[in-house]
């Protein structure tokens, strides 16, 4: 099987048991080889506990067991997103309409591939965002390369690593 079908078998055999617990499945990393890896990770409106990344892990386990579809030895870690927790499908973007946003898209707009700002507005087609240095712009979904909620300490600016 090909990383990709590996994947998605992953996915087909997780979404059911995580939307049996009102949870969704917001993105996994896998890595092959000697270090085998696969961290799924998990959301819900409010945001999942410790308890509900238990309870994914020891259901995700049974089944990945059962149906094996990773032909090697690795380690299955179930987590939560973190603050910063990625955009994916166009459905995010409409459940975090009004959240501060980080953006990238491949090609520049106005000049520019990085874009922060309040998520506006998500239709079908595209989004809106307020940007922070003021103004608005609509990207198109495919424009978007990679998108997360962007978060701010109160009181506090984010600095740039460098």
């Amino acid at each position: 099987m090909t990383r990709e079908e590996i994947e998605q078998k992953i996915v087909s055999l997780a979404e059911p048991v995580l939307a049996d617990h009102g949870l969704e499945l917001v993105d996994l990393e896998y890595r092959s080889g000697r270090k085998g890896y696969l961290c799924i990770y998990i959301d819900r409106p409010g945001g999942a506990t410790i308890g509900d990344c238990e309870v994914a892990s020891r259901e995700i386990s049974d089944l990945l067991d059962l149906y094996d579809p990773i032909p090697h030895h690795y380690v299955l870690e179930v987590s939560t997103p973190g603050v910063e927790r990625p955009l994916r499908r166009r459905e995010d973007y409409h459940r975090f309409t009004g959240e501060a946003v980080k953006i990238y898209t491949e090609q520049p707009v106005n000049g520019t591939n990085v874009f922060i700002g309040l998520l506006a507005g998500a239709g079908d087609e595209a989004i809106r965002l307020t940007l922070e240095k003021g103004g608005e712009i609509e990207l198109k979904y495919e424009q978007i390369t990679r998108a997360h909620l962007w978060y701010r300490p109160t009181g506090g600016k984010k600095k740039k690593r460098g």
